[in-house]
């Protein structure tokens, strides 16, 4: 029996309890909706098929009656007494599917809404009821005033006999939602497979197509049964559960969770808080409190955008406040704004500064690299096997020097957006360093326009790094403010206000106001073609070990149109992304493309600002080049071996399983050129390693071919570690640690030492 919702959250009532509620709520509804509507369809049916029957035997009475006048001829008399004693068999089985259709169907399911669902909507009602007596008695006993004892013994009684009534409503809320789920599925399922049985003993002599039911059939039946047998004991065991919870004690206070700066859902500690508001009217609204990635955030629902309350709460101080109206009072302070919250109790109160206070002297440890706060845990334990081995040594020390080198590209060292120096977070779908504010208002925009990462406090991948070096803040503004100075537009500053901030980010990465439209003009510069051969043969004699030098690259803005083109030419072009003329020049001239064959040409080129620039003016990043084998962009940067130019494209909403015409993947295609650090990062973005090319191959064949031991280590272990999740089941680690460390060593060496993951072999030969 599936378990919706579970008695120990109920008792917590939190917002993620409130939305599952909500959506059970609307499951039923719904349910009795169409159930009710099925009846009655149902109703119609068995009313037509009666009358149906009841003229058929009228009609097989004349046939009777025919054949005892044509009773002399022989062949005539014995044709219509047979085809008249088949059909009365016909409709006499018909009578009895009209029968067992009344039973199983229409009454069983009449039964579950009448009965099953009034049943729910009574607890729900109870339920309910006991939830606005307990808001009530929480708003009593907390404006229950400190010098008048008899009031505040009266509210915390009535509290207290609120909450008692109100949790044990819940539980029995609980256990209704779970009942009714099961029964459900029981109940239709019976329906059903009455109702096929009929079907298939009235069509099992005529017709044909029953038949090939009759094996789902028996399998849905055999399902059933060992369902009800299976629901039967999971009932039993969650009434116990149920009485063993109603047993204890509901009468306490909300239980409060302790601080945990590791918590794996980054959430250190949450809970309900009255919070004053900064209006003139000084109102408290009861709000669910968190604090994560140190700040302090509330919201009143699950779905709601948090709202940041402190941003960084190393830069706060938190103190009790005695002389307040209300009791249980405490204040966060910081150099802006202060905010004044009530916990229900004094032990909730003490909790909660206690955990501000941990977060606060967290904060500041991880802030100066204490070697035993978390972020540092963190890296010893990614560093690549458990025993803390030659990887992980290189992987800590790798990651050090990799955040001074992002933050030494030019222009990095102030932020993108408002110019504040020393930033120390980044945009790492757009390759951008950025302040703390500005940060915070990327993150608001989506993922789908700005991913943001703590260059201090995350952990970076050694891709993702070198994907930040390519970039860099000179080179974007290049393109999103290309136009800044004909619309005279003043950019923000360190000090301006947060709106202004709000309004430029905006108009600049979701408006794209400021860059430069097309058509433009400008210098010619010609950019080399793009081709496998070439591309293979420039990876190989590529030195691996060291990272390619930064230099300046062209962007959309400085590639001129090109003219003199026919108008089928022209249409050939944004069709394909070649010029037809073209195809066997050495230099291709990259400025009349359209955004999406550009991303395809400067992907296999590797040129970034330009893939930038594309994407800026709306490229789709899984164009598909129909005169290129269907290829994509992402499979161009596989072909040029470019793990910065995948990861780009990835951040930026790359699909990693597209196939071409011979349909392969990116991930084939890392496999044939033996790319093992390309293999690494497909399968740690969710690639198929099954999924089979034209040839019925899928990457272990292939890698096995080519005798790659290190890709078809990679694959199988990748293969394992989701078969033994399956195994584990739904409640399963998300990830074995051995398989990431092992992924991890794999994606150092693919970026600090790519000679250690040479070929064993000559090229796939398909």
């Amino acid at each position: 029996m599936t378990v919706k919702l579970d008695f120990e959250e109920c008792l917590k009532d939190s917002p993620r309890f409130r939305a599952a509620i909500e959506v059970v709520e609307g499951d039923v509804s719904e349910l009795e909706t169409r159930l009710e509507k099925l009846v009655k369809q149902c109703h119609s049916m068995l009313e037509a098929g009666k009358a149906y029957c009841q003229t058929n035997k009228s009609f097989v009475m004349g046939l009777k009656e025919l054949g005892h006048h044509c009773s002399e001829d022989n062949m005539m008399g014995e044709c219509l007494q047979k085809f008249s004693k088949k059909l009365e068999v016909i409709l006499e089985a018909q009578g009895e599917v009209i029968e067992a259709i009344q039973k199983s169907v229409k009454l069983k399911l009449q039964t579950f809404v009448k009965e099953d669902v009034r049943r729910f909507k009574d607890v729900r009602k109870e339920f309910e009821r006991g939830s606005e007596i307990l808001e009530a008695a929480l708003g009593r006993n907390a404006q229950a005033p400190r010098g008048k004892q008899h009031e505040v013994e009266e509210a915390s009684n009535a509290l207290l006999n609120a909450r008692k009534t109100f949790r044990s409503g819940a539980l029995d809320y609980v256990l209704q939602i779970n009942v009714i789920e099961a029964k459900k599925k029981t109940d239709i399922l019976m329906a059903m497979v009455s109702m096929m049985d009929a079907q298939s003993q009235f069509f099992q002599q005529g017709h044909q197509s029953l038949s090939e039911l009759d094996e789902y059939r028996r399998s849905l039946s055999e399902e059933h049964t060992q369902l009800v047998l299976n629901s039967a004991r999971e009932k039993r065991d969650m009434e116990q559960r149920h009485a063993a919870i109603k047993k204890k004690d509901v009468s306490y206070d909300n239980s409060l969770m302790d601080f945990c700066a590791d918590a794996p859902n980054g959430i250190a500690m949450e809970g309900y808080l009255y919070k004053r508001a900064s209006n003139a009217f000084k109102t408290w609204s009861r709000r669910w409190f968190s604090i994560q990635k140190n700040q302090l955030v509330y919201q009143k629902k699950l779905k709601e955008q948090p709202t940041v309350v402190m941003e960084d709460l190393r830069l706060c101080t938190v103190k009790v406040c005695s002389d307040n109206e209300r009791r249980f009072c405490f204040e966060v302070v910081s150099p802006a704004k202060s905010c004044m919250l009530q916990a229900d109790s004094e032990h909730q109160q003490q909790g909660w500064i206690s955990a501000v206070q941990n977060s606060i002297a967290s904060a500041f440890q991880e802030r100066r690299e204490d070697p035993n706060s978390p972020r540092e845990r963190c890296s010893s334990v990614s560093g690549g096997s458990p025993g803390g081995g030659m990887y992980g040594e290189q992987e800590k020390m790798g990651g050090r020097q990799a955040l001074e080198e992002v933050q030494a590209i030019p222009g990095n060292r102030q932020c993108c957006d408002c110019g504040e120096p020393g930033p120390d977070w980044a945009s790492i779908n757009l390759g951008i360093t950025l302040c703390i504010v500005c940060s915070g208002i990327h993150r608001s925009l989506g993922v789908h326009f700005s991913k943001v990462r703590s260059l201090t406090l995350d952990s970076w991948e050694p891709e993702l790094v070198r994907l930040m070096c390519e970039l860099g803040n000179t080179a974007i503004n290049r393109i999103y403010e290309a136009r800044i100075d004909e619309m005279t537009i003043k950019k923000p500053h360190p000090s301006s206000p947060r709106g202004d901030k709000e309004s430029w980010i905006r108009s600049k990465y979701v408006e794209k106001k400021f860059i430069q439209k097309l058509p433009e003009t400008g210098r010619n510069i010609p950019l080399r073609r793009s081709s496998a051969r070439r591309n293979r043969s420039n990876t190989q004699d590529r030195v691996s070990g060291s990272r390619p030098p930064l230099k300046p690259k062209p962007n959309r803005a400085t590639l001129p149109r090109l003219t003199g083109l026919s108008q089928s030419d022209l249409v050939q072009k944004n069709n394909t992304g070649i010029h037809k003329d073209d195809e066997n020049d050495e230099d291709d001239d990259l400025s009349g493309l359209h955004p999406g064959a550009l991303l395809y040409r400067s992907a296999a080129l590797q040129h970034f600002p330009v893939m930038a620039d594309a994407l800026a003016h709306g490229a789709d990043v899984n164009w598909v080049n129909t005169a290129e084998n269907a290829s994509t962009p992402l499979i161009q940067a596989v072909t040029a071996n470019s793990l910065a130019a995948c990861e780009f494209l990835l951040q930026n909403g790359a699909n990693v399983n597209t196939a071409d015409s011979n349909q392969r993947g990116p991930l084939h295609h890392a496999t044939i050129l033996g790319h093992t650090g390309l293999v690494c990062l497909f399968l740690k973005r969710g690639a198929d390693y099954n999924a089979r090319d034209n040839n019925q191959k899928d990457p272990i064949t292939i890698a096995v071919e080519t005798a790659n031991a290190d890709i078809v280590t990679l694959l199988r272990i990748a293969k394992m570690n989701k078969e033994m999740r399956e195994m584990d089941g739904a409640f399963g680690q998300s990830g074995d640690e051995t398989y990431q460390d092992i992924f991890r060593d794999f994606s150092q060496m693919a970026s600090n030492n790519p000679e250690k993951l040479k070929r064993r072999s000559t090229d796939f030969k398909s």
